[in-house]
């Protein structure tokens, strides 16, 4: 029997989930995420594709905008401040091919950009991510 998905999210219903992903992550890390903000967006725009090396529009889920915590110094004060983008309709697609809760894919997202923030690999960001849960 296959899966309801449900009407589509709002872009403000995708930033609400996107902040309750930010209260589910865990300490140390929790403690120096203020000033990043999240934006949504519909998709990548063909400049952001080309500067990550890819061509598909579905194949970004999210992006983090910024330098690595680590990376900061009195140089970067005056640039923006840190965001993560979240790309609805890339998700939407994965949510309705996976069938793998929204909520859940959001957070997956926010928390592999997050560890952007701090430059850890993608191994730290697992674990992060189990941490979160």
């Amino acid at each position: 029997m296959p899966h309801r998905i449900g009407p589509a999210p709002s872009p403000q219903q995708f930033e609400a989930m996107a902040l309750a992903a930010f209260t589910r992550i865990p300490a140390p890390f929790a403690e120096h995420l203020e000033g990043i903000t999240v934006h949504i967006e519909e998709f990548a725009d063909a400049e952001t594709l080309q500067a990550v090396g890819l061509t598909e529009p579905f194949d970004l889920t999210g992006l983090y905008h910024g330098h690595p915590l680590g990376d900061e110094s009195i140089w970067t004060g005056g640039e923006l401040r840190p965001r993560i983008t979240l790309y609805r309709q890339p998700l939407l697609a994965e949510w309705c091919e996976t069938g793998v809760k929204l909520e859940d894919l959001v957070t997956h997202v926010v928390i592999h950009e997050v560890g952007h923030h701090f430059g850890l690999s993608d191994d730290d960001m697992h674990a992060l991510e189990a941490g979160a849960r």
